[in-house]
């Protein structure tokens, strides 16, 4: 958190809480929700102004429930979720980074979604990784020990994950992959898409 943010924090601490402006994409992008775009369902404009997009993510984390919410001044803004906490994208190099833009850590789970999303795990951070990326991570898969193919891949899935031990193997780790059903995702990883504001918040 930014020692500002945690001055004003000391400085005004009963700000009333704010949901429902700010959501985070599939894509890890950052959008802007009017009131237009509240009473719409819009996941919102995007927000590109860099200098912005580094305040919120230098504070942005969770509070004990597992809503995700960035700490703006003495404001508490919690964010919409339209996939995960985190989403992971392939830089050139093929490392993984998370939208905030660190690292993402060592993997001790994966799973892959009914949906076909690839879900990482590591050091208790949670990320789904940008779609457009996930063609590029097919070569990271096998099935029993085998290069995987688009007809086996299809057959482990129709079998929910029975059909097969699928494993993702990368930096010389092989780490099994779990099958998940994406609207269990929230529960399964304990974090809330939609914040709502509850009778002990701050109001």
């Amino acid at each position: 958190m930014d020692s500002q943010v945690e001055k004003a924090l000391a400085k005004w601490p009963n700000v009333p809480y704010c949901y429902g402006w700010l959501a985070l994409d599939a894509q890890g992008s950052w959008r802007m929700r009017d009131e237009h775009a509240q009473r719409n369902g819009s996941i919102g404009e995007r927000i590109t102004q860099s200098a912005l997009v580094g305040f919120i993510q230098r504070n942005y984390m969770p509070d004990e429930q597992g809503r995700w919410y960035f700490q703006n001044g003495p404001q508490r803004v919690y964010v919409e979720l339209q996939a995960a906490p985190y989403i992971a994208r392939l830089e050139p190099e093929m490392n993984l980074i998370l939208h905030t833009s660190q690292p993402m850590p060592e993997l001790d789970e994966v799973f892959l979604s009914d949906s076909g999303n690839l879900w990482l795990c590591g050091e208790k951070r949670v990320a789904m990784l940008d779609g457009r990326d996930l063609v590029h991570c097919l070569s990271w898969l096998s099935i029993d020990g085998k290069a995987i193919d688009d007809e086996a891949l299809q057959r482990w899935m129709a079998s929910a994950g029975v059909c097969g031990q699928l494993t993702l193997t990368r930096e010389n780790t092989t780490i099994p992959v779990s099958y998940l059903l994406e609207s269990q995702a929230p529960e399964r990883f304990r974090f809330v898409r939609s914040p709502q504001a509850q009778s002990a918040d701050n109001t």
